[in-house]
């Protein structure tokens, strides 16, 4: 039997509640399999500073230094309660940033998928999403604007400023690019590449390097794009993508439309994988809004724990089956309150319910 340990960080907000349904799952999996799961539940963002005054703690730290995989919740306040927090210790500034930087997580890979059946979920006309949407957005995600050197003052007019360092060097360009080929020659041999070359000198090393990168994938087929451009034709035409790499900014902001053209971010999970560790998270916020009231969705919280069974324990065939499974659970008609609006059709469910639902299906589908 394979014996794998999981750091759990369950987060704020609806984090705990979709952190719980991804267990469910994970229970189940065990039961499927030659496999034992050892859970480590650790404190990680604003929950954790309010217990310890620290939004990564050292505990934390040396449990996710432990395990095999981390499996993380969504982190972060409400605009107004983040001011309890001093800036540097607010969840993505004193918990996530350093958590990619401890792991060197430097490839995020987002899946923006959306079978035709479920095509009711996204605000596109049905004639754009036709057969459906299936792509993969690569983010690099340790460089760049977000990990450059940051200062802020007042300057000698007595003016207040800011200034925040763009900066990449071509062995960080290559890691990810090399990703992203990888990915590319597995699926439709098209990979575009996203930047900004018109205007930014970090666009035109990108694009060198990518270039040479590309020498050693000649049967992929590469379409440059400016960023701009792509963010219109996600909407336009979403299905000429197959897989985008991009640097960490504009991933940040194409991911998110990516979620809007499904619908939800609710519908993206991801992976953030490096060198020797690997963590998996929803692409949403915590939605502090409606923590508390089972009626988040866990489908990219689970969605999370079938990429961390592809990726990090090599058990391709039953993260297909977990894709399956939550898919079909909105083909059977059911959804939670945060993904529809009464009257569209479906019968409402709850968080727990709708995790109940999957490990239902999942237990009847043929095992590996």
């Amino acid at each position: 039997m394979k014996n794998y340990k999981i750091a759990i960080l369950a987060g704020d907000g609806i984090g705990p509640e979709i952190t719980a349904e991804a267990v469910k799952v994970l229970k189940v999996i065990e039961e499927r399999n030659d496999v034992s799961f050892e859970l480590l539940p650790a404190a990680f963002g604003a929950c954790a500073y309010f217990e310890s005054g620290s939004a990564f703690p050292h505990q934390t730290k040396a449990i996710c230094d432990e395990a095999d995989a981390i499996l993380k919740g969504p982190i972060g306040l409400s605009h107004e309660d983040s001011k309890r927090i001093p800036i540097d210790e607010q969840p993505e500034r004193g918990a996530l940033l350093p958590l990619r930087r401890r792991y060197n997580t430097y490839a995020n890979f987002r899946p923006v998928s959306l079978p035709k059946s479920l095509a009711h979920f996204s605000p596109l006309k049905a004639e754009i999403i036709g057969e459906g949407i299936d792509l993969v957005i690569v983010r690099e995600l340790v460089g760049g604007l977000y990990f450059g050197e940051k200062e802020m003052g007042v300057n000698d007019a007595g003016l207040r400023y800011v200034r925040e360092t763009l900066e990449y060097d071509e062995s960080q360009i290559q890691q990810i690019m090399q990703q992203a080929f990888k990915l590319a020659r597995k699926r439709r041999k098209l990979l575009h590449n996203i930047h900004k070359s018109n205007v930014l000198k970090s666009s035109v090393l990108w694009n060198e390097v990518m270039e040479e990168v590309a020498k050693d994938y000649p049967d992929v087929q590469v379409v440059n794009m400016l960023v701009d451009a792509a963010a219109t034709a996600l909407c336009l035409k979403p299905t000429q993508f197959d897989v985008m790499v991009m640097e960490n900014m504009f991933g940040d902001i194409l991911s998110d439309q990516g979620g809007g053209i499904l619908g939800s971010l609710g519908l993206m999970p991801s992976a953030c994988i490096g060198p020797d560790k690997a963590y998996y998270e929803p692409s949403h916020g915590s939605a502090p809004d409606i923590a508390g009231k089972n009626i988040a969705n866990p489908y990219s919280m689970i969605g999370s724990v079938a990429m961390m069974l592809e990726n990090s324990f090599d058990m391709e065939a039953e993260a297909k089956n977990v894709w399956a499974a939550m898919q079909g659970v909105f083909a059977d008609g059911y959804s939670t309150a945060d993904l529809s609006k009464p009257g569209s059709g479906v019968t409402m469910i709850s968080t727990v319910e709708f995790g109940d639902k999957v490990v239902e299906k999942l237990r009847t589908m043929p095992k590996v």
